[in-house]
């Protein structure tokens, strides 16, 4: 107390004549610019990026906007924004396009043969095992059968209308509570189904910002996870408001720095997040740390399980080691998992399960006021697809407990071996330790999307990943047939032999744009190219040119 009191004396006297004979005005004035000047340079102090970054990303955004600079960027942008456009044309080349109804209805047989040719359409064999996650299962008949069949039937209900359809809701109701018995949840936990991975997400960060604006107060919300964690967090923020605290994660086990996770902790924390496993290496983050974590500070846990969610429940009863990742931990308040993976079921159908009812609550939209009535809708979308949550309840039906821990014993033994095998070959390593289907690799010796490129010339279509350069596989049931992991594995061999006695050269074509893009600081710069490549997903012929006259350029 003393020192305190000799260092404020002479502070005062200096405060007290710094203000002598100044106007009531000026002394307002100068003591509003001193809080603002400290609060600046808090905000300086504390943002999550140092100053360097900072002033790097400044100086970019000064110099997009010179002119000579933006005509430069602009002038490469629509350079690979017309070879986007060319690759589109160079797969469709030869196709008829539909640009507007046909005058007359089609015949029923006709309209079934473009569609199979459209479907068939495509460079990659993906119905026997050349793609990397994408088709969770192929060749299955019977299933097939089924599932036409079943939509069939349910293909004009809507679960909107409870009333009217009160059997697609039962079965809607009976996948969900299927799934928080294999995910360990009581009679308290509940759940709905959605259309994907991404609004199971989407819905659960929603159902969080509003529990904790209502309960908490909070009004600026933040949710911290991985870097790892998936892209519809982002998604989920930018529609959401919500603001991203993303964590590192350790160089060796390619999980979340759990030190790191508590220092971005703060009383705007709506949610953290954790994967089981992560998309990009197939490792899966320390739940129950990260449980023990929301616990602690009162911080509802998710758990993103979409792409193993189906595995997960099923492989310590096929003998397979597993941490703990489920409503078994206190601290997991939600986990998402899509049935359109590894549930077999087909594409568009996810599920979003709470530990407790006072969760989903909050993800429900309710319109009170309308003149329409009092509308109340569980999900993003209002009308659902009866036929797909049919679908969908078919397909578990058919798998049963037996039929998803065989497909799980075929998925995690291939896993298995094919890791054993890559860890076997020089010039390239393993990142982390696979925690189900999922196995990623990068080199210190060469380019890594060299081995992509060369693996594509033989037909396979593996994921790329950046930060660092690396590429995956994800084993599906498609890669359990006889002879496909053995033919990976012994292409992969041969090519990374070629591509080592020349380790410097680098990639070609797309996949020298994607290593590229990786060094280029501006991000801003890598979304209008994003927004190029998507734009090339649309195409159709030019209404002012003939089709053939547009396609034959690309030969040119």
């Amino acid at each position: 107390m003393k020192v305190i009191a000799a260092l404020w004396i002479p502070a005062k006297s200096g405060l007290n004549e710094a203000f002598k004979g100044r106007e009531p005005w000026e002394i307002v004035g100068m003591t509003s610019a001193t809080i603002l000047a400290a609060v600046w340079f808090y905000n300086i102090i504390n943002h999550e990026e140092n100053i360097k970054e900072r002033l790097k990303k400044l100086m970019m955004k000064f110099g997009r906007k010179l002119p000579a600079i933006q005509k430069m960027i602009q002038s490469k942008i629509d350079e690979l924004d017309d070879d986007f456009q060319k690759d589109a044309m160079k797969r469709l080349k030869g196709e008829k396009f539909f640009t507007t109804l046909p005058d007359v209805p089609m015949d029923h047989q006709e309209i079934l043969k473009i569609v199979e040719h459209s479907v068939d359409l495509g460079d990659y064999d993906w119905k026997n095992g050349r793609v990397s996650g994408c088709v969770y299962r192929a060749n299955d008949e019977e299933l097939a059968s089924l599932v036409k069949e079943v939509y069939g039937l349910a293909s004009l209900t809507n679960p909107l209308h409870p009333d009217v359809f009160p059997g697609i809701c039962k079965m809607e109701a009976e996948v969900v509570r299927i799934a928080c018995q294999l995910f360990n949840g009581d009679d308290n936990s509940c759940g709905t189904m959605t259309t994907g991975g991404t609004e199971s997400i989407l819905l659960a960060c929603k159902a969080y910002r509003d529990y904790a604006n209502e309960v908490k107060g909070i009004t600026k919300p933040e949710m911290v996870m991985p870097t790892t964690a998936h892209s519809a967090f982002d998604k989920a923020a930018q529609y959401l408001k919500i603001k991203v605290r993303t964590v590192p994660i350790h160089p060796k086990t390619y999980t979340v720095n759990l030190q790191d996770m508590r220092k971005a902790i703060n009383r705007n924390t709506i949610m953290l997040v954790g994967s089981a496993p992560n998309f990009p290496y197939g490792t899966m983050d320390n739940i129950t740390e990260i449980s023990r974590l929301g616990l602690e500070f009162d911080v509802p846990v998710h758990v993103d399980a979409c792409l193993g969610g189906f595995l997960i429940p099923f492989m310590r009863q096929v003998g397979y080691y597993l941490q703990d990742y489920d409503f078994s931990l206190p601290g997991v308040c939600s986990i998402s998992a899509d049935t359109h993976k590894y549930g077999y079921a087909p594409k568009g159908s996810s599920v979003v399960l709470y530990r407790d009812k006072k969760y989903r609550h909050h993800q429900y939209t309710i319109s009170t006021e309308w003149p329409g009535g009092i509308y109340g809708s569980p999900t993003i979308n209002g009308s659902r697809a009866g036929g797909i949550i049919a679908a969908c309840w078919a397909t578990m039906m058919y798998f049963g407990r037996k039929g998803y821990l065989d497909a799980t014993q075929k998925i995690i033994y291939t896993a298995r071996y094919i890791e054993k095998e890559l860890r076997k070959l020089q010039g390239i390593y393993v990142m982390g330790k696979p925690a189900t289907s999922v196995i990623a690799v990068a080199s210190d010796d060469f380019n890594i999307f060299r081995l992509s490129e060369a693996l594509n010339k033989r037909g396979w279509n593996l994921n790329t990943l950046q930060f660092p350069s690396a590429l995956h596989i994800c084993v599906t049931l498609v890669h359990t047939e006889k002879g496909v992991a053995e033919k990976f594995v012994a292409d992969l061999k041969q090519d990374l032999e070629s591509i080592l006695k020349a380790p410097g050269e680098q990639a070609y074509g797309m996949y020298a744009i994607y290593g590229m893009s990786q060094g280029i600081a501006d991000r801003s710069v890598v979304k209008d190219i994003t927004r190029c490549f998507i734009d090339s997903m649309y195409y159709t012929p030019s209404l002012t040119s003939s089709k053939t006259d547009e396609l034959s350029t690309i030969d040119e």
